[in-house]
Formats: structure tokens, C-alpha cells, sequence
């Protein structure tokens, strides 16, 4: 890039139509940063892992989602301050690459690809379930592969489509959110419905106490739980995308704990006072379950709708974020120069294109195992979600040392306890790694992610033989915003 290029496009970052540093549109408005940082925290890990989940650990689970979700926040102001300092797209790749070295950036950058395209797998997997509920005659594999094309499509048509569709998924999974959680608090206040004779606040220890297989039961289900929050760091790589990125980015993380305690905490929480926890069962949505209790007439099958859109949303971002990681990725000479290239609609269109066939291996999975397909893939994404966020807590660990030491400007939007909330997170992803290994269910995440590291490393490899000289990213300074 040209110094004239980077004095033209410093000048066009704050309105709708105009092109940011990386040649992308910023096409995403306040409202659609805003409800895309709510979808990301509403996906098929609460709607449909949470059964699962209710199974193994009983009511204790609404303690262990309060617990991550903590950890979460402490990471979202983590990369709020680093987005701040810096907002990019692709910022997780550009932050390791720029504090840890181009080893990486490289490797985080392709690792949230994986990430993103395996949670599409899951995803797709997730609404050809629910589709199942209507249509029992449908293959999940034929279902799943038409969801990938509708939204592939969508994909490449511009960065506001995307965000507008984007903004309604996120506001049809909040609004029947918000809906059931008034809807169980009815049925526990004035007793209607089918489920009124038994819905109590006591539900929460009836049967068994609060932690009724036990603590150490319960700390097994935080591998699953962390996949529920997966999706929340979307907002980084809106950041090239934003029209207004200083005041989107904080706004939309301030909000991250309300959102936890409401979607996650206050609805698991309703739910299992309206139901007893041993209903529950894995591979049906609690929510579906929990109305079908209520008897609202529909109201499972709206439900299922519901949770339909939140799995088509996840995975609608997942194609958005991996095109974008791909192009920043051959930006920084770590993929090939094929996907640098932007479309007449200024999207990545190749890489999402790639990103979409491998997608497609998950329509291969619903066809040879569709019972075990989300199980085989949402451990994968949990490890590669894992590696991300250590990446953004140690790279905010190392901004930090660099603001105090002045070799850096400091961000306007700082992590409240500075570096100590981050190296609490960092040790509790590390004690959720354990978990994942002591796990004999989810262990094989941990061998696809080393055959993952010894074929990232081998690329490496190559790549510095080949260029000894690249990558080394693009500075820092042509990349400031504001």
C-alpha cells in the first residue's frame, strides 16, 4: 500500500459506503454492530449443548455458564483495549503477529479459520436437527447442504446484507428469549400451564441438590459451556467493517455482561425452576422441551423456529469471519495471493468460497454419522476457540508491558485491573484444556489439534524456505484508525 493510499483511505472511515485501510466497506452501522455482539452470545450451544449439558451437571450448570462467562468479559475488554489501540480486521491474527511474532499470527490467523469453519459444521448439523422436528422424512445431510448454499449466496453479496440479515437473526433470538424467560416467570408467579403444578423455584435443589452428580460432574461441562460463548470476539473482526469503530466496539462489549446474566444465566435459570432438571435429555433443545412441558399451543414448534434462526445466524458469521481471516492471512504473504482479492462488492469472495466447500465436510458428516456430528465437531471448534482467546490474552498481557515501558500510545478504551484479569483467564482456558484431555468423550479434539499444529508448522516451513524474507505482516502504523 502507497503512502497516497493510506492518506486517502485515513480519510474515509466513518460513514456508510466509504472504503477502511484494508479496501473493505463500511457498511456495518451501530445497530447492526450492536445486535451482531448479541447474536454472537445467543448460538446453539445454549439452545441445543445445554441439554446435554442440564444432563450431566443438573442446575449447578447455571453456575458454571456464570463462571465462564466472566472469564468471557475478561477476555472481550482484553481485545476492546487492543481493538482501540488498533482496530483491524482480522485483529486476532494482527495482534499475535504484532506481540508474539509472525509464527503467530500465522498460526492463530488459520486456527480461527478452522475454528469458524468447523462451528459452521456444527451449525448447519444443529439446524438440520431442528428441521427434523418438522420434517422427519428429510435426510439431515440434504437439509444441511441447502442451508449452506442459501447462505453462502447471501455472503457474497455485500457486507450489508450480511449485517442486516445478520441484525434480524440477532433479533429474533433476543426477542423469544426474552419472551420465555417472561413466559416461565409467568407460569412460576401465577401457576398456569400444564407445567404450573410443578414449576417451583425449589426444582433448583429438589432433586438431588443443586450439584446433584457432583462437583467434579459439573466442571466437566465447562468444555461445553465455553462453546456456548464462542462467537462473542465476532466483534473484532467487524472492526475494518465499522462505520464508527471508537464508538461501536466498546459499546457493544460494555454490554456483554447483561447480556451473559439475561440470555444465559436468567434463562437456564427460569427453565430449570419451570422443569425439573432430570427431564431434560441431551440432543433436544430444553427450550423446545420446557414448552412442549408448558403446553402452549405451538409454542415447542415456535421455539424450534427460534433455534433454528440462532444456528443459520452462527453460522452465517462463521462464513463472514473465515473470508475476512483468509484475505488477512495473504495480506501478510501467510496464504496464498489469491485471496487478497476483494469482489466488485468489496468481500472477500474467494475465501469464503473455500471456506464454504470445507464447510460442506459437515454435510458429509450428517450423511455417515448424523448422530454423532455435532459431538465430533463443537470439541474441535472448543479447542480452536481456546487457542484464540489465550492469543488475545497474551497479547494483551504484552500491550500492556509495552504501554508501561512507553513504547506504545495507550488505548482510550482500557480493561478494568489491567493484566491480572487477563492471567486469571489464561489460567482457567488452561484448566479447561485439562478437562477437554481427561475426557476420554472430547480428548479428540486434542489429537486433531496437534495432526493441525504439525500441518501448520510443516507450512511454516515451506512458506519461510520458499520467502525468507516474508511474512512479516504490515506495520502498525498504517493501520491506526482515527
Amino acid at each position: 500500500m502507497t503512502s497516497a493510499q493510506v492518506d486517502t483511505e485515513k480519510t474515509s472511515g466513518g460513514t456508510s459506503g466509504q472504503t477502511s485501510e484494508e479496501g473493505y466497506e463500511r457498511g456495518l452501522g451501530s445497530r447492526q454492530v450492536q445486535m451482531i455482539a448479541i447474536g454472537g452470545a445467543i448460538g446453539v450451544g445454549l439452545f441445543l449443548g445445554a441439554g446435554a449439558n442440564i444432563a450431566k451437571a443438573g442446575p449447578s450448570l447455571i453456575v458454571m455458564y456464570a463462571l465462564a462467562g466472566a472469564i468471557v468479559f475478561f477476555i472481550m475488554r482484553a481485545l476492546g483495549e487492543l481493538l482501540l489501540y488498533r482496530p483491524v480486521s482480522g485483529s486476532f491474527a494482527e495482534y499475535s503477529r504484532e506481540f508474539l511474532g509472525p509464527f503467530f499470527g500465522y498460526f492463530t490467523g488459520w486456527t480461527y479459520w478452522l475454528m469458524w469453519v468447523v462451528t459452521g459444521m456444527a451449525e448447519l448439523t444443529a439446524a438440520a436437527i431442528y428441521v427434523h422436528y418438522w420434517f422427519p422424512g428429510i435426510p439431515q445431510w440434504v437439509t444441511a447442504l441447502v442451508f449452506l448454499v442459501i447462505l453462502f449466496g447471501v455472503n457474497l453479496i455485500s457486507v450489508k446484507v450480511f449485517g442486516e440479515l445478520e441484525f434480524w437473526f440477532s433479533m429474533v433470538k433476543v426477542t423469544a428469549l426474552i419472551g420465555m424467560i417472561v413466559i416461565g416467570l409467568g407460569v412460576l408467579t401465577f401457576g398456569f400451564s400444564a407445567a404450573g403444578d410443578t414449576a417451583a423455584v425449589s426444582n433448583l435443589w429438589a432433586f438431588d441438590g443443586f450439584f446433584p452428580k457432583g462437583v467434579g460432574s459439573s466442571l466437566m461441562t465447562l468444555q461445553g459451556v465455553m462453546f456456548a460463548y464462542l462467537a462473542v470476539e465476532l466483534v473484532g473482526v467487524t472492526a475494518g467493517e465499522s462505520e464508527d469503530p471508537e464508538k461501536t466496539l466498546p459499546k457493544a462489549i460494555n454490554t456483554l455482561p447483561w447480556r451473559i446474566a439475561l440470555f444465559y444465566v436468567g434463562a437456564l435459570t427460569v427453565i430449570l425452576c419451570v422443569v425439573k432438571w432430570t427431564e431434560f435429555a441431551p440432543g433436544v433443545s430444553p427450550f423446545v422441551a420446557a414448552f412442549a412441558k408448558i403446553g402452549i399451543p405451538a409454542g415447542a414448534a415456535i421455539v424450534n423456529f427460534v433455534v433454528l434462526t440462532a444456528a443459520l445466524s452462527s453460522c452465517n458469521s462463521g462464513m463472514y469471519s473465515t473470508g475476512r481471516m483468509l484475505r488477512n492471512l495473504a495480506d501478510s504473504g501467510e496464504a496464498p495471493a489469491a485471496f487478497k482479492k476483494l469482489s466488485a462488492t468489496k468481500t472477500p469472495a474467494f475465501g469464503i468460497t473455500i471456506s464454504v466447500l470445507f464447510m460442506g465436510i459437515g454435510v458429509v458428516l450428517n450423511y455417515i454419522v448424523p448422530d454423532k456430528a455435532f459431538g465430533y465437531v463443537t470439541s474441535v471448534a472448543t479447542a480452536a476457540g481456546i487457542w484464540t482467546w489465550l492469543m488475545i490474552l497474551i497479547s494483551h498481557v504484552l500491550y500492556r508491558r509495552a504501554v508501561v515501558a512507553g513504547r506504545l500510545p495507550a488505548s482510550s478504551f482500557p480493561a478494568p485491573g489491567g493484566a491480572v484479569c487477563s492471567w486469571i483467564a489464561i489460567a482457567f482456558l488452561l484448566f479447561v484444556t485439562c478437562l477437554i484431555a481427561y475426557d476420554p468423550d472430547s480428548r479428540v479434539c486434542l489429537y486433531v489439534m496437534a495432526g493441525w499444529a504439525a500441518a501448520l508448522a510443516a507450512g511454516w516451513t515451506i512458506l519461510k524456505n520458499r520467502t525468507p524474507a516474508a511474512p512479516t505482516g504490515r506495520d502498525p502504523e498504517l493501520e491506526k484508525v482515527g
